[in-house]
């Protein structure tokens, strides 16, 4: 039987990269898995985050079950708005260097992660592609190459954005919930979706069973994970979890690594479409 499981880090924060990459290297290191983790490159803006609570009550009841103070801490709650937006990866070139030297994949996540979560469909296609512009020239200043994949912020995308990653060059795509890999249509490319829930979605203990309960059939499945929620609060959680699947016989591997063995399969051609799921506060592609 199969049992496949990629690690999907994305870093959506400064805090996140200062304190919960670091840590999560760590606890990698301690199971010898490897991970890919999608960086967040410029402007940590999570402040403007406050207004989505004006705008959509399940965003703050996210909020409350997440413990956001705790999670993200109090100046990220102002950045953006009383506080200057820090660069997020941009600020930390050692800590890339680190990831990749320790030999977990690095890829591409975001110019501005909380803009386009609150703006994408807002914003004409100039901005998107500004966006991946920056964005992109950001990740070649830090890693010294190219991305080959683009995970989209809180898996949130339109038609618009398929259309232009198809003319970068990638080899893979993780923007959606699905639950399992197909090709975007129209394109060569292959999705890898998150098709495990998340702490943040699910608290620890029901989360923990949950994803074992799903992980029990086999097969090749992928686990979202946030550095400010897995990289802190939900550390030990996490390194449970870890533990127990490891017992499952399951290999862990890069999202890459899942690409590899994809290549050799027929993929379906589909179409993503947008669905709130339980313990999200705004529709995900799926």
């Amino acid at each position: 039987m199969t049992k496949i499981l990629g690690l999907k880090i994305d870093v959506d924060t400064y805090q996140g990269m200062r304190r919960g990459v670091p840590r999560l290297l760590s606890l990698l290191a301690q199971q010898k898995v490897q991970a890919t983790f999608f960086l967040s490159i410029g402007p940590d803006a999570s402040g403007r985050a406050l207004l989505q609570i004006l705008k959509n009550p399940r965003f703050l009841k996210k909020m409350i079950r997440t413990r956001a103070t705790s999670l993200y801490g109090f100046r990220t709650a102002l950045y953006g708005t009383l506080l200057p937006s820090p660069r997020i990866a941009l600020s930390f070139p050692d800590l890339v260097r680190r990831i990749m030297t320790e030999g977990h994949e690095v890829q591409f996540h975001a110019w501005d992660h909380r803009r386009w979560q609150d703006e994408l469909h807002a914003k004409p296609e100039t901005w998107i592609r500004d966006w991946f512009r920056r964005g992109i020239e950001g990740f070649e200043s830090l890693t010294g190459k190219r991305p080959t994949s683009f995970a989209a912020p809180a898996w949130l995308i339109d038609d618009r954005v398929v259309s232009l990653v198809r003319d970068l060059r990638l080899e893979y795509l993780s923007c959606t919930r699905a639950r399992e890999p197909f090709i975007h249509e129209g394109t060569d490319l292959i999705e890898i979706p998150s098709d495990l829930p998340c702490f943040e979605e699910t608290g620890f203990e029901e989360g923990e069973q949950r994803i074992l309960d799903e992980l029990s059939a086999g097969g090749i499945h992928v686990l979202p994970v946030h550095a400010e929620m897995e990289g802190g609060i939900g550390a030990e959680p996490f390194a449970r979890l870890v533990r127990a699947i490891q017992k499952t016989d399951y290999t862990i591997i890069s999202l890459d690594g899942i690409r590899q063995i994809l290549r050799s399969k027929d993929l379906v051609s589909r179409r993503f479409r947008m669905e709130r799921l339980p313990g999200r506060a705004v529709p995900c592609a799926v």
